[in-house]
């Protein structure tokens, strides 16, 4: 048997607890149609998902890859719901890629081979060595790369159809750091999570109780990241639910308020927050960060005296809406003889003295006054500002809430699809890992 660490790369997984049988769609042949089509014997089909079938075989590889990441630690009694998740699993990833080819995505054979090859780093691999290695635990490569085709193109088809919906909230990241700086006083916790949407509210309490069972998993001695890997459905899958390092105030406060009633080493009950049930972890507790020195981003802008003061300034006037805090061409031209530089985490100690009263007390998206020295005119617009707390950076902060609300768009989307499809389980009883 593989060691853990080994599938820890690759074990990929979305949580829902119950697998049921979907009505034909229109315009679609049946599962009968399906199946004789494909030529594979009935015994030996585990599911029809539209003009596709899931083979016991495909079921099989799956269960290995799990029960391998799972470092053979999964009780016998929870095999029968390891086959229900992995069975789930690959009818997801099939309605993933049916749903791609509808829109002509395909990811390149180049951007396969980078993300196999990124797996078998993770391993402590090359990549034939890694192949070798899934082979010799019976496990075939084919069967890993439909994993890895699903889990690359599918965020790409979310992002490329609803990234122009999802809007983050100025006043959600201002009023999250303020949390945070309010808390900043506060202890900071180490955590893992584990997400288990709930796709249909009227089922919520299936779902808890689905959540409940891995908890009961891991009372059984199964490692929470063992199960995250498996079962979660947030993107820290991956990394077997890894969160890292958060502050008090920045997660949503009926998760923030649980995890500062547990002690390292436990795990929360299952918490319903924004359509999912949430389990967290705490791995680690540590006193606040103390404050020292704040740090800024800052676009830094200069021209020569001899454009004149008043040019000087309206040029200086037009950083606030230029776009000057990317690294990429300004949305507003400056004028001729200005120039503009970004200066990234840079501290009041290393500002050139005459400069450090203009920028000190300046915050966010505010501009200094125009400074005149060396025969140049100056001035700094604020980008960011951290306080010496170690707050993540706002970009930071936006990424990780616009993730997370594309991760929500995503988890809608694919029970939309479902919805409309022809899911046929026809696998009901538990299938043999030895064949």
């Amino acid at each position: 048997m593989a060691s853990n660490n080994f599938f820890v790369a690759f074990s990929i997984a979305c949580a829902t607890f119950s697998i049921s049988n979907v009505s034909v769609a229109q315009d679609q042949p049946t599962s009968e149609e399906v199946i004789e089509r494909s030529g594979v014997p009935l015994g030996s089909v585990a599911a029809v998902v539209n003009s596709s079938v899931v083979t016991t075989f495909d079921l099989r590889q799956r269960m290995r890859m799990m029960l391998a990441s799972a470092g053979g630690q999964v009780p016998i009694e929870a095999r029968a719901q390891l086959q229900r998740q992995a069975l789930r699993d690959l009818i997801e990833e099939k309605l993933k890629l049916q749903e791609a080819a509808e829109y002509e995505l395909e990811i390149s054979n180049e951007e396969l081979k980078q993300e196999l090859t990124s797996i078998a780093a993770n391993a402590g691999m090359d990549l034939p060595s890694f192949l070798d290695r899934l082979e010799g635990d019976g496990i075939s490569p084919l069967s890993l790369q439909e994993q890895v085709e699903a889990s690359i193109i599918w965020p790409q088809l979310v992002q490329g159809r609803y990234r122009d919906r999802i809007r983050v909230n100025d006043d959600e990241v201002e009023d999250t750091l303020n949390r945070m700086r309010e808390d900043a006083s506060l202890e900071q916790f180490l955590i893992s999570e584990i997400c288990i949407p709930v796709g249909d509210p009227a089922r919520a309490q299936e779902y808890y109780q689905g959540a409940m069972q891995l908890i009961e998993q891991m009372r059984a001695g199964v490692p929470f990241s063992v199960v995250a890997q498996q079962f979660s459905a947030c993107t820290t899958a991956a990394v077997g639910g890894d969160v890292g390092w958060v502050r008090a105030g920045e997660l949503p406060p009926e998760l923030d308020n649980a995890i500062r009633e547990l002690p390292p080493g436990a795990v929360t009950t299952p918490i319903p927050s924004e359509g999912a049930f949430m389990v967290l972890a705490v791995r680690d507790r540590r006193e606040a960060v103390i404050a020292g020195e704040p740090t800024f981003k800052l676009a830094y802008a200069a021209a020569k005296e001899s454009i004149g003061e008043n040019a000087a300034r309206l040029a200086f006037e037009k950083l606030a809406t230029a776009d000057a805090c990317e690294n990429r061409a300004m949305r507003v031209d400056l004028g001729k003889g200005v120039g503009v530089s970004l200066l990234e985490n840079v501290t009041l100690s290393q500002i050139d003295d005459r400069f450090r009263p203009f920028i000190e007390d300046l915050e966010r998206d505010d501009t200094s006054t125009l400074i005149k020295a060396d025969g140049t005119y100056h001035a700094a617009f604020v980008c960011d500002k951290d306080d010496g707390l170690g707050l993540p950076s706002r970009k930071a902060l936006e990424d990780r809430i616009y993730g997370r609300q594309l991760t929500r768009v995503g988890q809608q989307y694919l029970r939309d699809i479902e919805r409309r499809s022809m899911v046929d389980v026809k696998q009901q009883g538990l299938v043999s890992l030895g064949g």
